[in-house]
């Protein structure tokens, strides 16, 4: 299976400044790894990515989501009232002028990012500033925006889709797969009517049992959708054991409590067959293709079941994010753990981002990370970051 490395080559073919920024990113990355994470633990000089998680509302009610999923901390009335905190666009301008000398990666996404009031001059600014500008989405405002999208030549989008349209309506809600494909078309009509090759497009898939038997039909049906890649997230998944003593850990190492770990315990890793999902993937790697198709993370096959049914079994370690990247909530405060944000750093309406970034807070948090056996928090064991960004666990 390919890792997240193999879109580099296609990049760099079609348009090398891009794939320079994203190996750029990833060299940081390494160094936090080899430095930063070993010589001065407490802080750090590297920020290759910074997500913004911009919204807490979604028009969609995706199962599994930790948000507005079956078990997600972000639903109904409470995420009316969090909406009201978002950060204006005033704040986020005075937030990219701190980060412009870093020309850290840029990941905007939600809740739905297209719910933002100011995302179009959001993300004009920080594009003038320099950055390199990613947007997950779920896609069903793609349709609608593909004009000004192409217009604006935005670098990337991700964009979320979980199975052929029966699948994915079952686990997205009825009508998204329809008004996604309409979306890569839109996008697709736009970029060949204005000559133009931005923004690249990529599919993420996120991996459970009501859709791993149906990924090959997925990807026979979007491989002619100009991709630019198709990611294959494995899930982030949890159960109440792990969850325990990830609410122990931060009671005793960081003096607080956790909301959001809980969310994961979906139990929508249960019942997948691991050989069978390994034949699935090994059928969608060997597609004749031009784009990379990428497993996060990349297993030996007799390592999948491991993934699924034995939670505790970590897989990679030595998780590496809070020296190389951070999150900005929807309401500023600022935290390492893009989906577990139960430690805040700061508030970037209170203090400049790279004063929290190298804070007391952080500095305790990182070394606690750091501390660990692993490497890792208990909870942290099927991270998505981790997934990304941690040490591969020999054999797997």
């Amino acid at each position: 299976m390919k890792t997240n490395y193999s879109i580099i080559p296609k990049l760099l073919k079609e348009n090398p400044a891009f794939a320079w920024r994203i190996v750029r990113a990833f060299a940081m990355q390494f160094k936090s790894l080899v430095v930063d994470r070993v010589f001065h633990p407490g802080q750090t000089n590297e920020l290759a990515l910074i997500y913004f998680r911009l919204t807490p509302l979604c028009n969609l009610r995706c199962v599994m989501c930790g948000q507005r999923g079956d078990k997600g901390v972000l639903k109904g009335s409470f995420a009316a009232e969090e909406s009201k905190k978002i950060v204006p666009l005033e704040d986020y301008k005075r937030l990219v002028d701190q980060l412009k000398p870093k020309k850290p990666i840029v990941y905007l996404w939600g809740g739905e990012p297209f719910l933002y009031p100011d995302l179009f001059p959001l993300i004009d600014y920080m594009m003038e500033a320099g950055l390199t500008v990613s947007v997950n989405t779920n896609g069903t405002y793609l349709e609608k925006y593909a004009k000004e999208i192409v217009e604006r030549r935005w670098h990337a989008l991700f964009v979320s889709l979980d199975g052929f349209e029966e699948t994915n309506d079952r686990i997205r809600g009825d009508g998204s797969y329809r008004k996604v494909i309409a979306g890569f078309e839109a996008i697709n009509r736009e970029k060949e009517r204005q000559g133009a090759t931005l923004p690249y497009m990529g599919i993420v898939t996120t991996v459970n049992n009501l859709n791993y038997k149906d990924l090959h039909a997925l990807a026979e049906a979007t491989r002619s959708f100009k991709l630019a890649w198709h990611f294959y997230n494995l899930g982030t998944y949890t159960n109440d054991e792990i969850v325990d003593r990830q609410r122990q850990f931060m009671r005793r190492e960081l003096d607080t409590e956790i909301a959001c770990l809980p969310a994961y315990a979906t139990g929508y890793n249960e019942g997948i067959d691991g050989q069978e999902l390994y034949d699935v993937l090994t059928r969608i790697h060997a597609m004749d293709v031009d784009y990379p198709i990428v497993t996060v993370p990349a297993l030996k096959p007799d390592k999948i079941d491991i993934y699924y049914k034995q939670l505790d079994v970590p897989v990679r370690t030595r998780c590496t994010v809070p020296w190389s990247q951070a999150n900005i909530d929807y309401d500023g405060s600022v935290f390492f753990c893009a989906d577990y944000n139960d430690y805040p750093l700061g508030n970037i309406r209170e203090k400049s981002f790279f004063e929290i970034f190298n804070g007391e807070r952080a500095a305790r948090f990182r070394k606690a990370l750091k501390n660990t056996p692993e490497g890792m928090f208990p909870g942290c064991v099927r991270c998505y970051q981790n997934m990304l960004c941690g040490k591969r666990v020999q054999g797997f």
